[in-house]
């Protein structure tokens, strides 16, 4: 069907993050907003795929993280950084309304500005897996 969830996230783009996520039949566009230590702000688009009709379902999907952090000292700039997110995981609504889901997000970086300027050191270039955890409820 279609509809709107809210939910909590731990892990994944961010320390903690808030998101929704629009869905229709097994496809949704799942948008968070989150921080990892209050001196950054991390903004993911996603788009999933889920699988089976099932209470517990197999989701993956492709999507971008935008990340924004402050200058931490004197002379530094705003660091930014774009990366490829592909989270792939399994969702289960364990009471009607309510899911509970985990993820690995495989992370790939596609573009880096440092915060400090005379920083050149290229962007890792390796897949970087992180594990997230969340909540959600469907209204």
């Amino acid at each position: 069907g279609d509809g709107v969830r809210f939910g909590l996230s731990f892990g994944g783009i961010s320390t903690v993050s808030i998101g929704v996520e629009l869905f229709r039949d097994g496809r949704s566009l799942d948008l968070a907003l989150g921080t990892w230590s209050f001196n950054d702000v991390s903004v993911s688009a996603v788009a999933k795929q889920y699988f089976g009709g099932r209470a517990a379902r197999p989701v993956v999907g492709l999507g971008l993280w935008v990340v924004g952090a402050g200058p931490a000292e004197a002379g530094e700039r705003t660091g930014f950084a774009v990366v490829v997110r592909a989270p792939i995981g399994l969702d289960w609504e364990f009471v009607d309304q309510h899911a509970l889901g985990t993820f690995i997000n495989v992370n790939r970086g596609l573009w880096v500005r440092r915060s400090n300027p005379d920083d050149d050191i290229p962007m890792v270039q390796r897949l970087v897996p992180l594990p997230e955890v969340y909540y959600r409820y469907r209204r």
